[in-house]
């Protein structure tokens, strides 16, 4: 079975550092500054529209979704394996977003434009370029924009064509590349820095370490019942932001109680389990020690045992 990482052993290439690192704003702005090649006054990250259930893709999806002060919006993933179909990928986020729009009562003629960013650990398209960008263009004449409002960006940490870009990006995109010794280092680029610190700082906050576990619990859901749908659709990074309190109050104590059910359900096979210890683990409320005694109760050989390392 693949070892679980912890928190401590996060780098930004996995999706939930990587969120909680873009959910600081300003972080998240520098970002797509240096994506784009354009400058951006502010930057808003929406707390709502993080965390999605896709059917289509079998799995949560945790990536960043923002909009400036032109209204513009931003989606940016992190695509850590190739997967197939990148751009109908694209394509489905590009339409959500125009759906969005549309829904909210807008006329087409106010659809906002929109920009969605894969930052891939890979070469997409196989010219060992750091940036790939899209958008839609005349066959019979490619100087002759559509001008829908619509680009596609796609960073890779395996672009070897460093003259054509900005160092900063290259040096971040190492930075993406980077295990967990190397991102370390000193990169000798003040964003990278600033995103350093910032790791830092998440790794060592407790109820960071909670929501991950969180995290963590709620992907294990999915693969092992398929039923994340519904449960975190549409929510935010409310896991790292700890602002979803209904859903996400009611999906942690979901989990507890799941856990500690667990558990009596193994000391069951075990023989007559005490009132006075069921009450005990039914009303433990944190994860680790739930998930230490159910431990315990799949390896004890009696109540007994289970009883005295307890």
């Amino acid at each position: 079975m693949k070892q679980r990482k912890k928190l401590k052993e996060l780098t930004l290439k996995d999706n939930f550092m990587f969120g909680a690192v873009m959910m600081e704003e300003e972080n998240c702005k520098r970002f797509l500054e240096l994506a784009l090649d354009f400058p951006i006054e502010r930057v808003e990250v929406s707390k709502e529209k993080s965390i999605v259930y896709h059917p289509e893709y079998k799995g949560i999806r945790l990536d960043v979704y923002a909009k400036d002060e032109k209204n513009t919006r931003y989606n940016v993933e992190l695509q850590v394996a190739k997967k197939p179909e990148l751009g109908k990928r694209v394509r489905y986020y590009h339409g959500q977003i125009d759906m969005e729009s549309l829904l909210s009562g807008s006329d087409y003629t106010e659809l906002p434009d929109v920009f969605v960013i894969f930052i891939c650990d890979f070469d997409p398209f196989g010219e060992k370029k750091y940036r790939y960008t899209f958008e839609r263009r005349c066959t019979e004449d490619p100087d002759l924009y559509l001008k829908e409002g619509c680009k596609s960006i796609f960073l890779s940490t395996r672009g070897e064509n460093d003259r054509e870009v900005p160092k900063e990006l290259v040096k971040f995109l190492h930075f993406v590349k980077a295990d967990l010794n190397e991102s370390e280092t000193d990169f000798e680029d003040d964003f990278v820095e600033k995103l350093q610190e910032t790791i830092h700082r998440i790794k060592s906050n407790r109820e960071m370490e909670e929501r991950f576990m969180i995290f963590e619990e709620m992907l294990r859901d999915e693969h092992a019942e398929g039923k994340a749908e519904g449960i975190i659709e549409g929510r935010a990074q409310g896991i790292i932001e700890g602002k979803a309190e209904g859903i996400i109050e009611g999906r942690v104590q979901g989990i507890i109680e799941g856990k500690a059910s667990a558990v009596c359900e193994l000391l069951e096979d075990l023989g007559h389990v005490p009132e006075d210890i069921r009450i005990r683990i039914e009303s433990e409320k944190n994860l680790e020690t739930l998930a230490r005694w159910h431990k315990l109760a799949a390896k004890a050989d009696s109540l007994e045992e289970f009883l005295n390392q307890m």
